[in-house]
């Protein structure tokens, strides 16, 4: 099971999220070429959340479901109350679930 963020994930969160929330780095390296010659290795570090980080970064109220399912349709829903309402998401694997719950609060104003 996913334990924490893909990369593209991880640069999504980098706009919306603290930097310091993360609790891990993608090593990133890529070699600069100038003229077909190689100019200098480009190395930078790319944040990236466990589900741990993930879920403290979410309002204290959230919780992550499993929905009763078999085995290979797991489906797990990720819950906010906010003001009276319960905002939910869905995904495959409770940190994707987590990640578009994010992305959701970040869209409405709300994280």
């Amino acid at each position: 099971m996913k334990s924490y963020t893909d990369i593209e994930q991880s640069k999504k969160l980098a706009e919306i999220l603290p930097i310091e929330s993360a609790d891990m780095y993608y090593w990133c390296g890529e070699e600069l070429r100038i003229g077909g010659y190689k100019a200098m290795n480009i190395d930078y570090d790319i944040p990236c959340w466990s589900l741990a980080a993930l879920f403290n970064a979410l309002p204290n109220d959230t919780d992550i479901i499993k929905e009763e399912t078999d085995t290979e349709n797991e489906k797990y829903m990720c819950t906010v109350g906010i003001n009276d309402d319960i905002i939910s998401t869905f995904a495959n694997n409770p940190v994707d679930a987590c990640v578009e719950m994010i992305e959701k609060l970040h869209n409405l104003k709300m994280l």
